[in-house]
């Protein structure tokens, strides 16, 4: 029998998005890496936007995504703990996926202390600097106002609107994305400010869709983990070391 002593992050599936098609076969990658990381995963932490919308009504979420759900449940029947974070495509996470998998929901930034290295991990939206008018958005829509207005809307009307919209979306279109240099990636400006304060040995963030593995000075390592429309990239910390890896079938 395996040891499970790995833990696994991946972030930015983007299930739902447009062309619908595409996110079926991508559904299917990601339930077949979830089945080849089963045996050896102790923790899997998604990091936000693994849905392309998400809202929960009382009584009803968005259909589909089977598939996925009944691997994460899979994964949760054996003991694998699960965490989920919030992003900016799925910040209305309420109950459900806690009273149907026991996953913890993280709503911004999560430390933690992995065998003594220290771990600062975010999904990456609204941070570092710019991007104002999407921080204004940000602090409306997480608003117990704009949820319970939402809420309001027929979840053909409300669920309709957020498919329009998605159509619309960065993850909608399959063009790769360039990594813009040390200077110009805000989350890695905002991990440099954040190091100013206290040090964490890996700076882990999603939300940007190029993933990288770079070093901040000598002792600190920040991972941007892709996404898997273009890229299919996770990270895994096996006690001693933290790699980011591509998933190939």
């Amino acid at each position: 029998m395996s040891i499970r002593n790995h833990i696994y992050f991946a972030s930015d599936f983007h299930l739902g998005s447009y062309p619908y098609e595409s996110s079926k076969q991508r559904e299917r990658s990601i339930v077949s890496w979830l089945d080849s990381i089963k045996s050896d995963a102790a923790e899997l932490y998604l990091v936000g936007d693994i849905f392309d919308f998400w809202f929960e009504y009382a009584t009803v979420v968005p259909k589909g995504y089977i598939r996925f759900l009944g691997k994460l449940a899979e994964l949760a029947d054996l003991g694998v703990k699960i965490t989920l974070f919030k992003g900016n495509h799925d910040m209305w996470m309420f109950g459900y996926l806690e009273q149907e998998l026991g996953a913890t929901i993280i709503s911004d930034e999560l430390e933690l202390n992995l065998n003594g290295k220290s771990f600062y991990i975010h999904h990456g939206d609204g941070l570092g600097p710019g991007d104002h008018n999407y921080k204004f958005l940000k602090k409306i829509f997480r608003s117990k106002a704009c949820q319970w207005l939402f809420a309001r809307l027929h979840p053909n009307l409300g669920i309709g609107i957020a498919q329009r919209w998605s159509k619309h979306s960065r993850a909608a279109s399959s063009a790769e994305e360039k990594f813009l240099g040390e200077e110009n990636e805000w989350l890695i400006q905002y991990g440099k400010e954040l190091l100013t304060k206290k040090h964490y040995d890996y700076l882990i963030f999603g939300h940007r869709h190029f993933p990288y593995n770079i070093k901040l000075g000598n002792n600190t390592q920040i991972i941007n983990l892709g996404e898997w429309i273009n890229y299919l990239t996770y990270a895994v910390w096996d006690g001693e070391e933290l790699r980011l890896m591509n998933y190939e079938k």
